[in-house]
C-alpha cells in the first residue's frame, strides 16, 4: 500500500484511539479533538502559527482550530462528498500536531475536550429536517440524510 493510499483509508473511532501517539486526542461526534492549555493568548497564537507552518501547509487536509486565551482546541475530521469521519490521515496529523505542542512545552488536557450535539425526535422526520436545514443553513452529512452539519464546522450538529 502506498503512502497516498494509506492516508485516505477510513477508520473507526476505536482504531484512532488504539493508534500509538494520539494519547492527547479524544474522538467525539465531530471528529478527533485535542485541547492544549497555553496559559495566554500569545502562547496559543504561537501554537496555531507553528501548526500552520509545520503541519503540511501544502496539504488540503487542515485542522479546525479554536484559539482562546486559556488554550487551543484542535479538531480533525475528514469530510468528503461520500464520507464524514476519520481516516489514517487524521492519525498522522494528530501525531504531528501533538509533537508541535510538545516542542513548545504545551501540555494537552484530554479532559477539557467536549462537544454539543442536538437531537430532535419527530414523527414527520423529512419535514422537520427540511425546516431545520433551511433555518440553520446546515447541510446533510455525507453519509446521512437525517443528520445535519454546519458547513462552516462551527455549530453543533443536529440529529433526527
Amino acid at each position: 500500500m502506498t503512502h497516498a493510499e494509506r492516508t485516505i483509508e477510513r477508520i473507526r473511532p476505536r482504531q484512532f484511539h488504539e493508534a500509538a501517539g494520539v494519547e492527547d486526542w479524544r474522538v467525539l461526534g465531530e471528529g478527533a479533538c485535542a485541547y492544549f492549555r497555553t496559559g495566554s493568548f500569545a502562547a496559543g497564537a504561537r501554537l496555531v502559527h507553528e501548526i500552520a507552518q509545520r503541519v503540511g501547509p501544502e496539504d488540503d487536509h487542515h485542522p479546525d482550530i479554536d484559539l482562546r486565551p486559556e488554550g487551543v482546541t484542535v479538531r480533525l475530521i475528514t469530510i468528503a462528498s461520500d464520507y464524514y469521519g476519520l481516516t489514517e490521515r487524521d492519525i498522522e496529523l494528530a501525531r504531528r500536531i501533538s509533537a508541535v505542542a510538545r516542542e513548545l512545552g504545551l501540555a494537552a488536557d484530554p479532559s477539557a475536550v467536549q462537544t454539543v450535539q442536538v437531537a430532535v425526535d419527530a414523527l414527520v422526520g423529512p419535514d422537520v429536517v427540511r425546516f431545520w436545514r433551511a433555518l440553520l443553513g446546515y447541510r446533510h452529512r455525507a453519509d446521512s440524510f437525517e443528520d445535519l452539519i454546519d458547513p462552516h464546522r462551527r455549530g453543533a450538529p443536529v440529529f433526527f
